[in-house]
């Protein structure tokens, strides 16, 4: 793997740096978790569409720049290192966006990228159910085909986005008879439809992040099927390959957290265990670490390979060092860690426990660490099933 950068990526890295320098927003965005902040984050993300720097490896006519992978993670290192606003269409983006360039239509590619490069349309993610979270396999929500329609009946919860969105991607299970992987499809249903509703759920800092959503005999056509019908557990892996393993969680956000957290000790040194600088150290050196792992895959995808049960790793590896990052800045911080960003003495600190609050979550969501574990064992250790 040659880790230099090429003159056309090099000019790429600065053309990104100086857009970003003249059009970061100067002020903090209000939460996307709120309606105020969701629509603010709305128009960064039509500024950056119209700056040709939405979602910069997509294809120039679906919204896109044509860059590579490589060029994204340039881009990725430069949004971080502004200190952009978070993205507020991530499941679109990083998740339904590559999963309809595997699997879509041309209509479908036409039809649903371009306004979700814009995020004129923001996307919902429904996979979890009440009894079917990480087990995805155990859903039970149906679409039974009734001519050209599904129609939907089954509940939906833990939808990240899900309390603002317009739209959702999901599995349901197109074979009522059908039992675990098998039987299920993946659909896109418009949250506005007849016989949808849409329930939101508050986060510990009472913000509406997720929401439950239930189908009451909701009507979407057949066109809204990605993939074949039956086959909707392969369409959703891939999916869930983005999300573990490349897309979603880019290690230019570690890499971001992992500097803020060396000046952090630095600021605070004389005031902390001097067996903290020693975490402080792990935590950057991992982050560099994850971030040379990514660029090997990348590299790797460009010779033509895929992503596989090796996403898993990463989404064990990221997420643990997301809580990591997050408890020796808190540990840092001593009674300090308490504060809320909105407290007066926060200055500037209290971001630090919003973080931490949400790195709990993640060796839950995009399957938890314990399923991701049992997968490394059985499909990449070859040990045998219990």
């Amino acid at each position: 793997m040659d880790l230099s950068y090429t003159p056309r990526q090099r000019a790429f890295r600065a053309e990104a740096r100086d857009w970003l320098e003249a059009n970061v927003p100067r002020d903090p965005l209000r939460s996307f978790d709120t309606p105020e902040g969701f629509e603010e984050h709305r128009a960064w993300e039509r500024r950056l569409h119209a700056g040709g720097w939405a979602m910069v490896p997509w294809p120039v006519e679906y919204g896109g720049r044509g860059a590579d992978l490589l060029e994204w993670l340039v881009f990725e290192e430069e949004y971080y290192r502004a200190g952009a606003p978070g993205r507020v269409n991530q499941n679109g983006l990083f998740l339904l966006g590559p999963t309809i360039m595997e699997f879509g239509t041309a209509e479908q590619k036409a039809r649903y990228l371009p306004p979700m490069a814009s995020s004129e349309e923001v996307w919902a993610q429904g996979w979890s159910e009440p009894n079917a979270g990480s087990d995805m396999a155990a859903i039970q929500a149906t679409a039974l085909r009734d001519g050209d329609h599904y129609v939907i009946h089954g509940q939906k919860t833990w939808a990240s986005r899900g309390a603002y969105a317009g739209w959702m991607f999901g599995l349901f299970r197109t074979d009522s008879g059908s039992e675990r992987h098998r039987g299920l499809s993946f659909l896109i249903v418009p949250l506005d439809a007849p016989g949808v509703s849409v329930r939101p759920i508050e986060k510990l800092n009472r913000k509406a992040a997720f929401a439950e959503v239930f189908f009451d005999g909701a009507r979407v056509p057949v066109e809204n099927r990605l993939g074949e019908e039956g086959q909707g557990w392969k369409v959703a892996m891939s999916t869930a390959g983005f999300e573990r393993g490349l897309m979603l969680r880019s290690p230019a956000r570690f890499q971001a957290t992992a500097r803020r957290l060396v000046e952090l000790f630095r600021k605070n040194e004389a005031a902390c265990d001097p067996a903290l600088r020693a975490t402080v150290v792990e935590c950057w050196m991992e982050a560099e670490a994850y971030t040379l792992d990514t660029y090997r895959t990348v590299s790797r995808l460009h010779e033509g390979g895929k992503i596989g049960f090796e996403a898993s790793l990463n989404k064990i590896f990221w997420s643990e060092l997301d809580v990591k990052m997050h408890e020796t800045a808190l540990a840092i911080l001593g009674e300090r860690a308490e504060l809320r960003p909105e407290a007066p003495a926060a200055e500037g600190v209290g971001e630090w426990l919003d973080g931490y609050l949400f790195a709990l979550a993640g060796p839950i969501y995009a399957g938890t660490n314990e399923i991701q574990r049992n997968v490394i064992a059985e499909r990449i250790l070859g040990l045998p099933r219990k």
